[in-house]
């Protein structure tokens, strides 16, 4: 099939981005080593939906040295980096995406990808695995099974799961602890304030940051602002993750309390409407409202345009809306992943573990053809095998248990 990007002529500069990240990718790279000697991937075909960029890209080269014939297609249209999908297809993997995409264009790409026939495929969010079941299940037959990137897809994936829909196993790398210790917390937390100050140019310390969901993500997004030196307000719908913030030190109140007091509101739930008119009305003039959720509906943009008398875009990636009574609010990357819309992501050696994770787990599944159409979770062989080759390309090494401490550990007797 032929590839549908915007400019090959990129492809140098692109090339040098996954250069770059190539050479603090330590994990990958061993693991890269393995796919050029066993070829797990031989003759099959693999369709890759994330962000593409340049960690993406050498991820794609990675399965690809493992003998796959490889498609990308962006699972947002605001993270792709047109340089790096040129230098992909420089590279011999096909692709299908370019940056701003409309949404007819973005669905158009995923369909173009689906009609690559996958036999593997990864996924974030869920839109490719979706269109799949939904347009085209007579693929779905040749399809080994695949990997979700994140909380959002796996939400829809065991809906699908329990309405007995799911046609292919799907493993939720989403759920290893090698992905959500440090990838949701320690990647999402320093790439969103990253996003943040390089858009917006402010101080974040002395301000509040109102922080609405508490899960992993919203952990890390809420421990950079302390460090930041803000103060944190948290809205959580949990009673546990609720208490579990109060005790690390910030507050807890609902958002129609938090509106008329935040500089900044995140949004990381993976739910819809968490800010949304009632929320708007008591807003706190100048307040900027940023999402690191998978989709762009967590901040209701609806409610936004129709509460505006104006918008206007005042610099890249920040739109201004004002309200009749005066107030402004600022709304962040038109409300998509601030890290990756308005930033590059998660640092490089924070997705080393998870795209470690992603090809280790396409693996298993060519060595496992028989799993059930289930969502499953990482392998715990794979999920330590991750954390190990990440302390060994630093040098640290860490404790074994003892022949003796293993047996006392098995046995019911003191």
């Amino acid at each position: 099939m032929k590839s549908q990007i915007r400019n090959l002529q990129l492809a140098p500069q692109g090339s040098d981005k996954i250069s770059w990240v190539k050479n603090h990718m330590p994990v990958l790279n061993l693991i890269n080593e393995e796919f050029k000697i066993n070829k797990p991937f031989k003759g099959l075909r693999v369709v890759i939906c994330l962000h593409l960029e340049a960690k993406t890209g050498y991820l794609a080269q990675v399965i690809q040295e493992g003998g796959a014939k490889v498609a990308v297609v962006a699972s947002n249209p605001l993270s792709t980096q047109d340089d790096v999908v040129a230098a992909l297809v420089e590279s011999g993997i096909t692709a299908f995406a370019w940056y701003k995409a409309t949404d007819e264009e973005y669905f158009n790409h995923l369909n173009a990808a689906a009609q690559f026939e996958p036999n593997l495929v990864i996924d974030d969010g869920g839109d490719l695995v979706a269109l799949l079941h939904s347009k085209y299940p007579e693929i779905l037959d040749n399809v080994l099974g695949g990997c979700e990137e994140t909380t959002t897809g796996i939400l829809r994936l065991r809906s699908l799961e329990k309405e007995g829909t799911l046609k292919i196993p799907m493993i939720a790398v989403n759920d290893a602890m090698s992905k959500y210790l440090f990838d949701n917390r320690y990647g999402t937390g320093q790439s969103v304030w990253d996003g943040i100050m390089r858009t917006t140019n402010l101080v974040v310390a002395g301000k509040t940051v109102v922080v609405i969901g508490y899960g992993w993500c919203g952990k890390g997004v809420a421990l950079r602002a302390k460090g930041l030196g803000a103060k944190v307000i948290v809205c959580e719908i949990d009673p546990i993750k609720a208490t579990e913030a109060l005790m690390d030190g910030f507050q807890v109140m609902p958002m129609i309390e938090a509106a008329p007091q935040g500089d900044f509101f995140i949004t990381v739930t993976g739910n819809k409407n968490v800010i949304r008119e009632e929320h708007l009305k008591l807003i706190k003039d100048k307040a900027l409202l940023a999402n690191a959720g998978h989709f762009d509906i967590e901040i209701s943009k609806p409610d936004l345009v129709k509460m505006a008398v104006e918008r206007k875009i005042v610099k890249p990636n920040i739109e201004e809306y004002l309200f009749s009574d005066g107030r402004k609010v600022y709304l962040l990357a038109e409300g998509r992943l601030v890290n990756l819309a308005a930033g590059d992501g998660h640092p490089v050696e924070i997705m080393d573990m998870t795209f470690a994770l992603q090809a280790l787990s396409l693996e298993y599944l060519t060595k496992n053809k028989t799993l059930k159409n289930k969502v499953y979770k990482v392998s715990e062989h794979i999920d330590q095998k991750v954390a190990a080759l990440r302390l060994a390309s630093l040098g640290i090494k860490f404790d074994k248990l003892t022949p003796e401490q293993e047996e006392y550990l098995a046995s019911w007797q003191l």
